[in-house]
């Protein structure tokens, strides 16, 4: 993995999971390569094809809205944003970059669901060619593993939100 952690993974099991996938059209061969690789590394993780549903849409600008509709239905335990956005010589690269990367995260965090952004935001096409398998691959082992860490994170006692009512130091909040 290209600047990512030397530690040793952990193995991660994907049995049971329900992973939803939103393919942006736009540079439709890397697209395709990029959900072929994170397909794969999902069934390698245990996740069945069965359990595994993509959809997709014309290009990046649209993944949010598609992974709030997968994160409204309540049928998916982590979900997987795929595209690739290649500078040109104008601004749009940065405002399709920017604007997507945006609402990746604003789905995430106002549903309470874990999404790979595996969006590539690349220079060129062989930059993107050079990555799609790669971060296929990451964006499901990111997948599974928020899925597990959010599963984790409920059963604590009163369902995560321990500790919930005291500051930082431990302290209860006055």
């Amino acid at each position: 993995m290209q600047g990512g952690s030397t530690a040793a993974r952990t193995v991660l099991d994907g049995s049971g999971l329900r992973i939803g996938i939103v393919r942006a059209r736009f540079n439709e061969t890397v697209t395709q390569a990029l959900e072929q690789a994170c397909r794969a590394a999902l069934q390698d993780m245990g996740v069945t094809a069965q359990d595994i549903h993509t959809v997709t849409v014309p290009g990046a600008l649209e993944v949010p809205l598609a992974l709030q509709g997968m994160a409204e239905s309540a049928c998916f335990d982590a979900l997987v944003a795929l595209g690739c956005i290649i500078r040109g010589e104008t601004y749009h690269f940065e405002l399709v970059a920017n604007e997507s990367g945006a609402g990746v995260t604003r789905v995430g965090l106002d549903h309470h669901i874990p999404i790979a952004n595996a969006i590539l935001t690349v220079e060129d096409a062989q930059q993107a060619q050079a990555r799609q398998v790669e971060k296929g691959r990451d964006a499901a082992v990111v997948a599974v593993e928020m899925a597990r860490l959010l599963q984790s994170l409920a059963l604590l006692p009163d369902g995560g939100d321990a500790g919930a009512d005291r500051a930082p130091s431990g302290t209860p909040r006055p």
